[in-house]
């Protein structure tokens, strides 16, 4: 059953909304934009808001989907069939030392985000960044438990593979614009 909301409530979501935002798509002014669009969106949509899931949650969704809606597939992405493929080949290995050292700094880390395909970094943002539950994943990608769990996993992988690739790709880009 719909019920309503306050919009004095939303400000309660934005810190949230702009972090998830910003952490999936790294750009301070996009993220800006997301949560200025979600707030519009769910102020013309709040007859749609149904109690059975936080506002945070509904609002999450929202952001999520307009960021789909603007994101296109970069090339500098990971593909997620190579980091399987690679994951599945018992020779490959990456330096743990080195991506624990890494992933310690939020800079190395967000450019290993950045690089994921938007439907994982978004599931690891909201998991291990914003601590949501992978039910509330799930839910907000509006997919099943086992397939926001899978996208966590992957997520995981690629994020390891890309801290473990990433000083390599900025030493040979370095100077490059």
């Amino acid at each position: 059953e719909p019920m309503s909301f306050e919009p004095d409530d939303l400000t309660d979501h934005v810190d949230m909304l702009y972090r998830y935002s910003l952490g999936v798509t790294r750009d301070p002014n996009l993220a800006a934009e997301t949560v200025q669009d979600t707030v519009v969106r769910a102020l013309e949509r709040r007859h749609q808001y149904r109690s059975d899931a936080p506002l945070g949650h509904w609002l999450i969704r929202i952001a999520h989907n307009l960021i789909v809606d603007r994101t296109r597939r970069a090339h500098h992405e990971i593909t997620v069939e190579d980091v399987e493929e690679n994951w599945r080949d018992d020779a490959y290995s990456v330096n743990a030392e080195a991506i624990v050292e890494r992933a310690a700094t939020r800079a190395e880390l967000l450019d290993a985000l950045v690089r994921l395909p938007f439907i994982y970094r978004s599931a690891v943002v909201l998991h291990d960044i914003e601590g949501l539950r992978v039910a509330d994943i799930a839910n907000i990608h509006e997919v099943s438990l086992p397939a926001a769990k899978q996208r966590l996993r992957r997520g995981r992988m690629a994020t390891v593979t890309a801290l473990a690739t990433g000083h390599e790709r900025r030493i040979a880009t370095k100077g490059v614009p």
